[in-house]
């Protein structure tokens, strides 16, 4: 059995999380963290998110709860989970982390807590996403600079950082098979006479709409054909059931900073 907290507790994907951590028999969830100024402070999550009591409350400290959890799922915010590892750097818990639009010196920061305890980190822990990162690496090797690349992602109109995590992980993906720089090589917006593109350009679009739970699509096209590869997302669970996987794969690891293409055994 693996005890977890879950940070981001109360929010979209925490909920499922924890939902679908309540019919497992190899997960017990020992912690449900919120920011501290959360209207359901001190409630039981199972209560706050609807599925009956759940035996945790809700809290804002990390401290109170860290003796209980083998790992930490965190889907909060970023400034919130570098804080939560700050407090954890004393004693270290293994932690998977989905949250996106981190800056360099954030993701620095995770490199060095991983250097203590095995962390997953990943903007995207479906099945299908990791398998299709698999392909476009593959594909991007085969068509080379003779395609233009473009990706276009959806998701719902809440979501905070543009373009998703995922979106940028398929383009890091594809410029390094392409042997590119995305820094130089990304772009994203096209407004007014903009000229021809470029050949090594990776174009990465953004759609925020509704309740779009997450669409990813990937553009090779050459003169006299177009290759298109995407991935639709219709429930969150598929995100979940992932985060619990990695929580049950990590928990076993040496100390580290792995993804879910490590988790799934794609690499």
């Amino acid at each position: 059995m693996v005890n977890i907290i879950v940070a981001g507790a109360a929010g979209r994907m925490g909920s499922r999380i924890i939902t679908l951590a309540k019919d497992s028999s190899e997960i017990r969830l020992r912690g449900a963290l919120e920011n501290k100024n959360h209207p359901a402070q001190g409630k039981d999550i199972g209560e706050v998110i609807g599925i009956g009591p759940a035996g945790v409350a809700l809290t804002d400290s990390i401290k109170k709860i860290t003796g209980k959890a083998d790992v930490i799922i965190d889907f909060s915010s970023t400034s919130a989970t570098v804080e939560c590892l700050k407090l954890l750097s004393e004693k270290p818990v293994p932690a998977v982390i989905g949250t996106t639009g981190f800056s360099s010196d954030e993701t620095g920061y995770i490199n060095l807590y991983a250097q203590k305890v095995p962390c997953v980190l990943a903007p995207n822990m479906s099945v299908g996403v990791n398998l299709l990162l698999k392909i476009l690496s593959d594909i991007a090797k085969t068509t080379g600079d003779d395609y233009d690349v473009e990706i276009i992602e959806a998701h719902h109109r809440m979501k905070k950082d543009a373009p998703s995590g995922t979106a940028m992980k398929m383009a890091q993906v594809i410029a390094a098979s392409l042997n590119r720089d995305l820094e130089e090589t990304a772009v994203y917006a096209r407004h007014g006479l903009i000229g021809e593109r470029s050949r090594k350009e990776i174009g990465i679009q953004t759609i925020r709409a509704g309740d779009i739970v997450g669409e990813h699509t990937v553009i090779f096209g050459t003169p006299g054909e177009r290759i298109e590869i995407t991935h639709k997302a219709s429930s969150r669970d598929t995100f979940a059931r992932g985060a619990l996987k990695a929580a049950l794969w990590v928990y076993k690891q040496t100390p580290g900073l792995y993804d879910m293409q490590d988790v799934l055994g794609l690499k």
